[in-house]
């Protein structure tokens, strides 16, 4: 089957009339087709380089746009119902959420392509990322880096002062007493062996150690399929949010995913659950509110091994962590869910509010001690000037954070990476 035959069988209609995708195909010349095709093997082998020739002289959603996708994902041999499923799924969400510009979804087909052609760490696609973050910690960089920039203008050597004003920074951006005096504490010393006198010249030190907070020991990943991965946290903290971004990212990656509501305490959270799996496109299970949550976790279970899924996203209760008897409920669903499926759940994700401050402290001492959390995910970043409490987090618990939360978007659910953070924290102060 020749290239531009298999472009067109892609989009699967029997007639050209019926597909105005192939009417294009049709209508461009030989040469044209011939010409995209030059460009896109001609630039930069880059998912950026790809797109910028995709959408060149395209403004708006439209058959050549989805012709010209079919080509692109047609060359990179991805597989026909792949590629179909792909460019129907986004064409029916430009239409549902009534997108007609490229500037209105460029960056969500961006984020699409990136993690169905596995090319998330590309340098563009990071950098992205890395714009995401610093627009979302600005709030919490404006309080920290220009409180750091205004005490270092205010002491030109490292004195006893200085470092007395950094500590009552620090504690005033929410990075907790005790690690604020360590902070201190390391910078005091560092300057006193290195003979440092220059306030600016201790910055580079501090952008590393924040960054040395972060790094926690690699974890082995393998898991027995389905991966099971139980959400908890208390009300507000957009677990119920955070949980589709997380099935989207999946979804996106070619995993067959089912999404349990097994919070069945709070009023319309099944609901709301189930609507937010119908947008995305994934099977949903629940036993409607008030059912029994271990109850909704172990049919869940029965549900997704007979149906072979490859991940398990399990919502619970909103648990207050000074209400025991939430908690002991929290542990008879694993209990449950480690009898129907071995060493499940595989994940238990804690996801904490950014905006709560210090009090994300108490909330992952309790969840941890009791529900066994394994990592943590911090959301709505880019509300609040209290960013600085994930340094708080991390350096009080042995918890990977995997993700943070920047927006309301799915594609605003991004991989916590620790040097950006930092950099995006501080700014530039240190370079």
């Amino acid at each position: 089957m020749g290239f531009f035959s298999a472009v067109k069988k892609l989009f699967g209609s029997e007639t050209a009339k019926e597909n105005t995708q192939e009417v294009f195909l049709e209508s461009a010349s030989a040469e044209e087709l011939e010409q995209f095709t030059i460009q896109l093997r001609q630039c930069e082998p880059k998912l950026s380089a790809w797109l910028q020739v995709i959408l060149g002289g395209v403004d708006k959603a439209d058959d050549v746009l989805w012709a010209r996708l079919g080509i692109l994902l047609n060359a990179l041999e991805t597989p026909e119902e792949e590629a179909k499923r792909f460019i129907g799924d986004f064409r029916a969400w430009t239409k549902k959420m009534d997108y007609r510009q490229v500037a209105d979804f460029r960056s969500e087909l961006q984020y699409r392509l990136a993690l169905a052609l596995d090319m998330e760490d590309e340098e563009s696609e990071k950098d992205l990322v890395f714009a995401k973050l610093q627009s979302g910690l600005e709030k919490t960089r404006n309080q920290l880096g220009k409180g750091l920039q205004a005490v270092i203008a205010g002491h030109g050597k490292a004195g006893e002062a200085f470092f007395e004003d950094l500590e009552e920074l620090f504690i005033m951006s929410d990075i907790g007493a005790e690690l604020s005096l360590q902070l201190v504490e390391k910078l005091r010393r560092h300057a006193k062996q290195n003979n440092i006198e220059g306030t600016k010249e201790l910055l580079p030190f501090l952008q590393k150690e924040v960054r040395e907070l972060f790094k926690t020991p690699r974890r082995i990943s393998a898991v027995n399929l389905p991966e099971v991965v139980l959400l908890v946290g208390v009300n507000g903290v957009g677990k119920t949010t955070t949980i589709a971004k997380l099935a989207y990212r999946a979804k996106m990656q070619g995993k067959k995913i089912l999404i349990a509501g097994a919070d069945t305490f709070r009023a319309a959270a099944v609901e709301q659950l189930e609507e937010w799996a119908k947008r995305i496109g994934v099977d949903f299970y629940s036993k409607g509110s008030g059912a029994d949550p271990a109850a909704v976790a172990y049919e869940a279970m029965d549900k997704a091994l007979a149906g072979n899924y490859d991940l398990v996203f399990i919502d619970t209760a909103g648990r207050l962590h000074n209400k025991s008897n939430l908690m002991d409920e929290l542990q008879k669903i694993k209990n449950v869910l480690g009898k129907k499926h071995e060493g499940a759940p595989h994940r238990s994700i804690l996801v904490i509010d950014a905006t709560t401050g210090q009090n994300a402290i108490q909330q992952t001492k309790v969840f941890k001690e009791i529900g066994g959390v394994t990592e943590i995910i911090l959301t709505k970043l880019d509300g609040t000037a209290k960013g600085g409490v994930a340094m708080a987090v991390a350096h009080a618990f042995e918890v990977p954070i995997t993700y943070v939360g920047l927006g309301e978007k799915m594609e605003d659910l991004r991989p916590f990476d620790c040097d950006d953070f930092a950099k995006a924290l501080l700014g530039d102060i240190a370079e």
